[in-house]
């Protein structure tokens, strides 16, 4: 089913964006695991809408309710189940909008996939409120990795031609990782958020968007886990974080920009830091053959501007096959790339509660 993920430790999101609710159902999570319920409910918080200008005025709380799989927080090793309410929709903002394709959008390729019988209002299950399950469910796998030593965060590293401070490839440490957890703006540098925050709000004053770039690490992970060709670190990461919506690349380490560098310019030097085995530099972003390093794992996602633009655009009404104008209405992000920090977060330690599920380490 294209919702679920996962061969050992499973995932399956389900909810459309302006039906009764979203959701997440987990399988073979490990049993006696004690979530705090306060630290879940502020990582869910950090994706949530409404809280500025930055994000799409519709207002949810986010607030989970668990109908299976703990009892008092503590996990009971069977599949647990979270809804996360619909509260604030306004599904006449989509009634111009049922034959006519949003320019950016899945309307017509849903269309066309599902004979027309898939929920457009606010872009149904292709919605990137279908990630408030995602987040959840990573926000329990971030809580399971840290009692393994492992820590995982993410920033927003570019807006519009503006760069937050880049993680430390090589030293980056957990207390680096945590910053953004406790800020009101994903960035390292507070001023460069400010900065970022005036190409978001010009964008939503022209009635435009603006894409951006996430950058994630993850640390404390051992060397020797994944496995080559196809279950790799970088396989299975990137499988779950095009999951998702606006998600357009992902690279690791040096990722692109390697391809215009020599051989000796791309690799890690090997060296023994007492009896560990490190390397001076993590071109690599800590994987080789699929399999980790030992250094730290670092990856960047690209996010496309939000399509959901009030500028009139060309498009097609996909009923009659005629051309036509449409602006859209409705309530959306001016940079979807904002709230999509804890998503990337919640996607990295899902794939890694699989990654050690398979080895057996879990």
């Amino acid at each position: 089913m294209s919702s679920c993920w996962g061969n050992h430790f499973k995932i399956s999101l389900f909810g459309e964006s302006h039906g009764e609710g979203v959701g997440v159902v987990m399988d073979n999570v490990p049993a006696g695991v004690k979530i705090d319920p306060q630290e879940l409910l502020s990582f869910m918080a950090r994706r949530a809408p409404g809280k500025d200008r930055t994000s799409t005025p519709r207002k949810e709380e986010d607030l989970p309710k668990v109908l299976s799989g703990m009892q008092n927080w503590i996990t009971c090793g069977t599949p647990i189940c979270a809804v996360i309410a619909n509260t604030n929709t306004h599904s006449s903002d989509y009634q111009e909008m049922e034959s006519a394709a949003r320019p950016g959008h899945a309307d017509y390729t849903g269309f066309v996939r599902y004979q027309g019988f898939n929920d457009i209002r606010g872009g149904g299950h292709f919605s990137a409120r279908v990630t408030a399950g995602l987040v959840f469910a990573g926000g329990v796998c971030k809580q399971i990795l840290a009692k393994k030593g492992i820590t995982i965060g993410a920033h927003l590293l570019r807006v519009h031609g503006v760069s937050d401070t880049a993680f430390d490839p090589v030293a980056v440490t957990p207390e680096t990782l945590l910053l953004t957890a406790s800020s009101s703006f994903p960035t390292i540098n507070a001023e460069a958020g400010e900065k970022m925050r005036v190409e978001i709000e010009k964008a939503r004053l022209d009635c435009d968007s603006v894409g951006g770039v996430v950058e994630c690490c993850a640390v404390g992970l051992p060397a020797g886990i994944g496995s080559p060709m196809f279950d790799g670190i970088e396989n299975l990461l990137s499988s779950i974080l095009f999951g998702i919506p606006a998600v357009k690349g992902v690279e690791f380490g040096a990722g692109f920009a390697c391809a215009d560098w020599l051989g000796s310019q791309n690799n890690d030097p090997f060296y023994m830091d007492e009896k560990t085995v490190k390397t001076s530099t993590n071109h690599c972003g800590g994987v080789l053959g699929g399999i980790t390093t030992g250094m730290p794992l670092l990856f960047r996602t690209a996010l496309k501007p939000t399509s959901s633009i009030g500028k009139e655009q060309k498009t097609i009404n996909y009923i009659t096959n005629e051309e036509c104008t449409l602006k859209v209405r409705g309530r959306h992000d001016p940079c979807v790339a904002v709230r999509a920090v804890p998503c990337v977060e919640a996607a990295c330690a899902i794939a890694l509660c699989e990654i050690l599920s398979s080895a057996h380490t879990l």
